[in-house]
């Protein structure tokens, strides 16, 4: 399992993708989103969805393909906030479970991260996985908090300034 490429999202794989995205929600947070919510989900919406992104904001998905399948993704782009805290934003940064801890999430990353610009990220409180693999990239817990838009779950957010050594 260590044969993958990292692409920027195209068409033939936007349908992976949600199928993807759907699986990675189920592995990563069924003890943090109700189960109607995660039952919920429908892979030719979430696909129309991706479709609009990748149509809209070219280059702001990248994915992990093996043998045409996607096993991971991250999107990224300029931060969405009123008042945000950061030029740009990590949007979503999801690896299927049996892929965790061979790279790709690593992969994916540094093909999204501007390493020369502040980032922000929200990522659900209790998900300390995910918060220790954004501290080795140098995101920082900032103290702010919200509820996640479609469950009972809080997000905290994280930043990442840059740092001269950063700078290559």
């Amino acid at each position: 399992m260590t044969d993958w490429r990292i692409l920027e999202l195209d068409a033939p794989h936007v349908w992976s993708l949600a199928e993807c995205h759907i699986a990675c929600w189920r592995e990563a947070y069924r003890e943090l989103v109700p189960a109607h919510v995660l039952a919920a989900f429908d892979v030719d919406q979430r696909a129309a969805a991706w479709e609009r992104v990748r149509v809209r904001y070219p280059g702001s998905t990248v994915i992990a393909v093996t043998d045409d399948t996607v096993i991971g993704f991250a999107s990224g782009g300029p931060a969405r906030e009123e008042t945000p805290v950061a030029p740009r934003e990590l949007n979503a940064m999801y690896v299927r479970a049996p892929w965790y801890g061979t790279g790709v999430a690593h992969d994916l990353l540094r093909a999204i991260l501007d390493f020369e610009v502040d980032t922000s990220l929200w990522v659900f409180e209790e998900n300390p996985r995910a918060q220790t693999f954004y501290r080795k990239y140098g995101f920082e817990l900032d103290g702010t908090r919200k509820i996640e838009a479609f469950t009972p779950a809080v997000e905290v957010r994280m930043v990442r300034r840059v740092k001269l050594t950063d700078r290559r």
